[in-house]
């Protein structure tokens, strides 16, 4: 668990638990002792296949659905006082609209909700349209928009009043590669101004792009959780790329993993302990080493590698 000091923490869940009954009282725990730490002005991944528990536990922290136990703070502020919601900004990850309404008139209903002063909210609910690409949208009823226009409306009201805090849950959802861009972007954007997101989202890729932390939950519990770059970093093992060889020497190839050649230049794995010996090798063969760094799974990878871990276990 992440030891981010109390002053520097903008949302922070402990132990949250959350136990559905059914009509016969049938119990189901969606959620089991579930604690995230999210440092401010970061970027917090949440993460974890269909039904792991990501929305419920975000929905508790919003107080969209009670919880069975466990603590909830935004900005270090408890979570059930509405008070405290003022700093968030929220897309759900199945957004909803009045379908009769048009773009800037959605944005004048919630930026009315979120406090917004009634002399700016007209300047300001068009410039996030814009900074979301629906400028020319702005006059067009929301029934003649496409799933991915909507979804960049979703996150246009998700930023109104300027939030501290912006909860994203599936912002990619329906878009093209270059809204998902666009998401990205903007992402990092709010983080270089200081504000925190935490996003919950099936696009690993942009996960592995944008986020400081992850947090994993399979099952309804935390399987993981780290800064992405220790999570990924794969113990024991550094990449190397050299040229200026046409063989890797026999002392290198009989210890290298991963090996490929492209464009002159060879890309190889080692044992840490081999890395001074590799380089020498390589050097007096007359090559030369282009880079040395510790070796990194694709988040992708050590996803489906926790989950399959998960699964043998269960077995």
């Amino acid at each position: 668990m992440s030891q981010t000091a109390a002053g520097d923490v903008a949302i922070r869940i402990e132990g949250a638990r959350k136990v559905y009954r059914s009509f016969l009282g049938k119990e189901k725990e969606a959620v089991r002792d579930v604690s995230i730490t999210v440092a401010r002005g970061t970027i917090h991944g949440v993460l974890g296949p269909n039904g792991a528990g990501k929305t419920t536990t975000l929905k508790m922290l919003l107080g969209l659905v009670r919880p069975s136990a466990g603590r909830f703070e935004i900005m270090g502020a408890d979570a059930r006082v509405l008070s405290s919601r003022r700093h968030v900004g929220f897309l759900p990850e199945q957004p909803y609209f009045p379908v009769h309404l048009t773009a800037m008139q959605a944005m004048r209903f919630y930026g009315a909700l979120t406090g917004v002063p009634a002399d700016t909210l007209d300047e300001e609910a068009a410039t996030l349209l814009a900074r979301v690409g629906l400028a020319d949208a702005a006059r067009v009823e929301l029934r003649k928009f496409s799933r991915g226009m909507l979804q960049r409306l979703g996150i246009a009201q998700a930023l109104l009043g300027s939030p501290s805090v912006v909860v994203l849950d599936e912002p990619a959802s329906g878009l093209d590669p270059i809204g998902q861009r666009d998401v990205r972007n903007l992402m990092l954007d709010l983080r270089a101004n200081g504000t925190t997101v935490l996003l919950s989202s099936h696009q690993l890729s942009e996960v592995e792009a944008v986020c400081d932390r992850v947090t994993i939950i399979n099952r309804g519990v935390v399987a993981a959780e780290d800064h992405i770059d220790r999570l990924l970093n794969v113990e024991g093992k550094t990449s190397v790329r050299a040229r200026g060889i046409e063989a890797l020497p026999d002392a290198v190839a009989a210890i290298a993993d991963d090996v490929a050649f492209s464009g002159s230049v060879w890309a190889f794995s080692v044992p840490d302990e081999s890395v001074r010996a590799v380089v020498d090798a390589i050097d007096d063969a007359g090559g030369v080493v282009l880079a040395v760094q510790p070796k990194r799974e694709s988040l992708e990878d050590y996803f489906a590698r926790l989950l399959a871990s998960a699964s043998e276990e269960v077995a």
